[in-house]
């Protein structure tokens, strides 16, 4: 299979579109080496991306966070996805919009004379966790936490927050699951490494509370179909000793979509009528 940069297609890059193979940066470019970069993972259904401004939106955010500017508006960014699609022939797809600090006169720490770059690129993507929409994915537990909100700016979608994730997936991975499920440095449970996590009991919804971690916009559609479905969502910090008592569980995120979790560790759950109804909703959502 041909690896990500070896494909045919156009990539659209500070303005223009750019044949695939040909949407390059040089290796000194500032985001390599310190981490310099923000991007969202979007998915389109019949030629629509869900949720598109709020994405594009948030990606300013993320850069603002970052301390640089995206030299685009929303509205350009908006174009630029409808042309990246069209470009490429594609109507269900998942697309990568990425900002960073590139190569300049600046190759410390500090890089405020460097340009800063917009790409965004799109492409046919599966079902993130493979079959586990049938069955339940199965998650590891990592040893890595999400940090404190007073050691990075952990609202943001920035590549470096992403770093511990490579890391626990990649364990996850070596020991047959699809995931990990990372606490917080409190010891709360957070997250999943690129997806939200939601529990079922006794009929109504827990989630962690987002107050370290990225608000995912496929979680907030997800508390809204619920709400919507006159389920109790409780927003809260969930101890690790609580796992046991849950009977479902899922995850949430652009790539994720709604995916059934089977296990967690040592922690096993049932796909029930619940999680199966939001996944099945949520898929007539994003196709509405």
């Amino acid at each position: 299979m041909a690896g990500y940069d070896d494909r045919d297609g156009q990539i659209w890059m500070d303005g223009t579109l750019a044949d695939w193979r040909d949407a390059n940066v040089h290796i000194l470019t500032h985001a390599l080496h310190y981490a310099s970069s923000v991007f969202e993972g979007e998915r389109a259904y019949n030629g629509k991306i869900f949720r598109s401004r709020e994405h594009s939106e948030r990606l300013h955010y993320s850069a603002g966070q970052l301390d640089f500017e995206i030299p685009f508006t929303v509205d350009e960014i908006e174009a630029a996805k409808a042309e990246v699609l069209k470009a490429n022939g594609l109507t269900d797809a998942y697309v990568r919009a990425v900002a960073w600090r590139g190569a300049g006169p600046d190759m410390g720490v500090a890089s405020a004379r460097n340009p800063v770059r917009l790409a965004i690129a799109a492409w046919e993507w599966g079902a993130y966790y493979g079959d586990a929409k049938m069955k339940g994915a199965k998650l590891d537990v990592s040893k890595w936490k999400r940090p404190s909100p007073e050691t990075i700016p952990s609202h943001a979608k920035a590549a470096g927050l992403y770093m511990i994730c490579t890391l626990s997936k990649h364990a996850a991975e070596a020991k047959g699951c699809s995931d990990a499920m990372m606490f917080d440095y409190r010891g709360y449970v957070a997250e999943a490494t690129g997806a939200n996590i939601f529990f079922v009991k006794d009929g109504e919804v827990h989630t962690p509370k987002p107050d370290c971690f990225l608000n995912g916009l496929t979680r907030q559609t997800v508390i809204g179909m619920l709400e919507d479905r006159q389920v109790k969502v409780h927003e809260r910090h969930i101890m690790p000793e609580e796992l046991e008592s849950f009977q479902q569980c899922w995850l949430t995120g652009t790539a994720a979509e709604v995916t059934p979790v089977g296990q967690i560790g040592d922690y096993n759950f049932e796909v029930g009528s619940l999680t199966r109804d939001i996944a099945e909703g949520y898929e007539q959502l994003v196709r509405t």
